[in-house]
């Protein structure tokens, strides 16, 4: 190779390294919109559940949200569902423990904390469920990174804050409790769908896990509605169920497993800090919720942690 050919080769080997740059920057923008995209989603759900805590008993909001959210999921997901019987049964211990920690225990426990606590206390506390993810993920090899790591020190910090100083009722330490087993239960099932096998259609999966999460949520269900007594359907009950079921389930668990299987499950949950943001907002402007110095320096800190956590691990 001559000096000329050299030097000509070296523009065209830096335009293609670009290029592979902005290729690989696709996949990670696209994952975290829709870490972001199931984030916001989620946060409304954490207010119906604090709105419908009077009127629907939290299990019962639990498995109707599910039920709902099968019916949607159906036309897309039955045939394939099927096509892909073996390959379930095949990976049924699998998605029995996917269903039973994102479906029956997850929210069924964030309803229940709906009841003694705050929508806006129950984000912030649930934003300590990526930090679990990202021990998984360490725990799996992975290298995070430091500025990853010190950006979910910071936002957690702002979780710890609220936990040791934000209590102000007698009630709040059992919604606390409550609500620190749904950050278990979500950050669980977070870093287990790094393990789903690939050859499983993402619909299929969803599908599959809303029905058997459902099935196992079912007896508790009956058991509240022979001692609880059902609701009454109406348009402030059945809309939250509505939203929840199609929403908050269809297309915020879809949205947040393709995330996870793009950039992983400790870059999904830093963008998750984010929702304690989105709730204390959704709460104060739909629920009247006081917003208070300690909220608001909660959400200073969760915001710049998720600035530094969610970029590239160095």
């Amino acid at each position: 190779m001559t000096v000329l050919d050299r030097t000509t080769s070296a523009p065209a080997r830096t335009a293609s390294t670009a290029g592979k740059a902005q290729r690989a920057a696709r996949p990670v923008g696209l994952g975290l919109a829709l870490a972001a995209l199931a984030t916001v989603v989620w946060s409304g759900s954490f207010v119906t559940s604090r709105a419908l805590a009077d009127s629907v008993p939290p299990i019962q909001h639990a498995f109707w949200r599910w039920i709902i959210a099968i019916a949607v999921v159906a036309p897309f997901a039955a045939r394939r569902t099927w096509r892909q019987r073996a390959l379930l049964r095949r990976h049924l211990r699998f998605l029995l423990l996917a269903a039973l920690l994102g479906v029956t225990i997850y929210n069924t426990l964030v309803n229940q904390a709906g009841v003694t606590t705050t929508a806006g206390n129950m984000g912030m506390i649930m934003a300590a469920s990526p930090v679990l993810m990202a021990v998984y993920e360490r725990l799996g090899g992975a290298k995070l990174g430091a500025r990853r790591v010190t950006g979910m020190l910071i936002a957690c910090a702002g979780v710890l804050v609220l936990v040791s100083g934000g209590s102000l009722s007698t009630d709040f330490a059992v919604g606390d409790l409550w609500v620190i087993g749904g950050a278990v239960a979500f950050g669980s099932y977070s870093a287990l769908l790094k393990r789903k096998p690939a050859e499983i259609d993402g619909l299929a999966f969803l599908f599959a896990t809303f029905t058997l999460g459902a099935l196992m949520l079912l007896p508790v269900f009956v058991a509240s509605y022979v001692v609880q007594g059902g609701f009454e359907p109406t348009l402030g009950t059945v809309s939250p169920l509505l939203y929840v079921g199609v929403v908050s389930s269809a297309v915020a668990f879809f949205a947040w497993n393709k995330a996870i299987s793009i950039i992983g499950a400790a870059r999904a949950g830093v963008v998750y800090y984010l929702q304690p943001v989105c709730v204390a907002l959704l709460s104060f402007a739909l629920l009247g919720e006081a917003m208070g110095w300690l909220q608001v320096m909660c959400m200073g800190l969760i915001l710049g942690g998720v600035v530094l956590g969610a970029a590239r691990a160095k």
